[in-house]
Formats: C-alpha cells, structure tokens, sequence
C-alpha cells in the first residue's frame, strides 16, 4: 500500500511542476510579444487647397451672348489664373484660355454638375469625388470638384506634378504660344488643332495682359478698334455656310465664337466674327 502510495505522491509533484512550467512559458510569451498597434488611415489628398482666392461670382444670363459669357467667365476667374500664375509659374493666360476651351466657358454639362474646368480625368490616386461623362470613350470617370476654384488649383497641381509636363517650365511665362503647343506635345489634348485653338482665345481675348500684369510689364494691349473681331447680323438666306465663304472663317469657328451646338441661325441674330488672316 505505501509503495503505491508513494508512486501516486511523485505523480502528482510532476504533473504540479509541469503545469507551472507551462504557465512560466506562456507568461514569458506575453512579456516578449509586441503590442498590437491600430493603424488609422488618413484619406489622400485631393490636392484641394482651400487657401485660393475666393471671388464673387457672376451669373450667367440665359441670354446673354457668346461674348458676354465670355467676358463674365473672364472676370469671374481671372484672379484665380493670375494667382495660380504667381504660385506655379503657368501663364494665367493659357489657365483661362483652356478654361474657356475645356468648359465652354463655364457653360459645359461637365462643368455646370462637377465644376470641372479643365476636363481633368479621375486617373490613378484619385480620391475625391467623381462624376461619369463621355468623352473619348463612353463614361469616362471625371473629378468632381466643391467650387470651381479648387479646379483651378488642381489644373495647376496636374500640370506641375507630373513629368510628362516638365518641359514647359522651360518656356518663357509670357510665351503663351509655346505653352500651347507644349500642351498638346505632352498629351494633355487629342485634338491636333488645340495649340491653334488655345492661341485664338488668348489673342481673341487678349488674355496676354493678365501676364503682363504678373510679370510687372507694360500691357501689350491691342487697340480695341482692331478690325480682326466684329458682328453680323444674320439676314434671310444666310447660313453658317454661306457666311462661313464670306468672311473666310470655318464653320466650326463661328460655332465656336458664338456657343453654338447646331448649324442653326435666325434672322436677326448677331454673330460674332474672327477674321483670320492667310
């Protein structure tokens, strides 16, 4: 009996240390284990800044003509450019000329839902909201942006952010002819004739002042008699064609000029006209 005895008494003395090893181990596990951090992501950012200059904005008359629009955009934004001009080195002066291209001057169905000016795509990295729209394919995702001046902000962040860009900060600031064709060369457009249709607007407009205002240098203003630019009033028989031969300006560009979609005119309606030299 003592013998057994014994035996159950040095039994239960190893399995009372092997548990206390046990737990000695799993006591040293915790000590050396790291502590489980939680990672809070913060969101990306949409290269937004929200120190621009904030301008009273205009309304558009439903009426108001080509030009007019034109000129509200213009005065509407053109602060805005010049400050981005100031802060990134862009010409103010092609900002509101690819403005003015890419958002029919304010009044583009992109521009009117996203406040999209600058027709810039979502691409890669792009965290902020987004609107779908045609364009080169079929709802294509485009930036959506709170206030239009965050869309000139991003146009200048867009442009000096990526190196498919860089060589246009090699141009002069008031060379707004090189920029535009720089544009086009880096693929920022599709449309071979952009260059031409950036550089129309700016001289059209004489947008070339506001850089001239940033850069402190006497205004290259042309004499506002210049007979490049006039109206027509639309008579019986005329047709965008017809006037089209007659003042030696395409059909797309009296489109252009006067904010049509359609070859359609009225009796009575004035056109603005651009005359282009050979």
């Amino acid at each position: 009996m003592l013998p057994k005895f014994i035996k159950l008494f040095f039994i239960a003395i190893l399995l009372f240390s092997g548990c206390k090893s046990k737990k000695k181990v799993a006591s040293s596990n915790n000590k050396t284990k790291p502590k489980t951090e939680r990672v809070v992501k913060k969101p990306k950012s949409t290269n937004t800044n929200s120190n621009i200059t904030t301008t009273k904005i205009e309304p558009t008359p439903k009426n108001a003509s080509h030009a007019e629009v034109v000129a509200i955009y213009i005065d509407n934004y053109s602060a805005i450019a010049k400050e981005e001009m100031v802060q990134y080195g862009i010409p103010a002066s092609i900002t509101l000329a690819q403005g003015i291209l890419e958002s029919g001057a304010g009044r583009a169905e992109l521009s009117k839902k996203s406040n999209n000016h600058f027709g810039i795509k979502c691409h890669k990295g792009w965290t902020g909201e987004s609107v779908y729209h045609d364009d080169d394919e079929l709802q294509e995702c485009f930036r959506k942006y709170k206030d239009p001046k965050y869309s000139f902000r991003d146009h200048s962040l867009f442009l000096t952010e990526r190196s498919r860009y860089k060589d246009l900060f090699s141009y002069k600031k008031d060379d707004y002819k090189s920029w535009a064709k720089g544009l086009r060369k880096a693929g920022y457009a599709t449309d071979p004739k952009y260059p031409q249709k950036l550089i129309s607007i700016v001289e059209k407009y004489e947008l070339y002042t506001f850089d001239d205002e940033v850069l402190g240098k006497k205004s290259k203003k042309k004499n506002k008699k210049d007979p490049k630019v006039k109206t027509y009033i639309v008579e019986k028989g005329d047709t965008l064609y017809s006037l089209s031969r007659k003042f030696n300006v395409s059909v797309d560009s009296l489109k252009e000029y006067n904010g049509l979609e359609s070859n359609t005119i009225s009796i009575g309606q004035e056109l603005y006209i651009h005359l282009i030299k050979n």
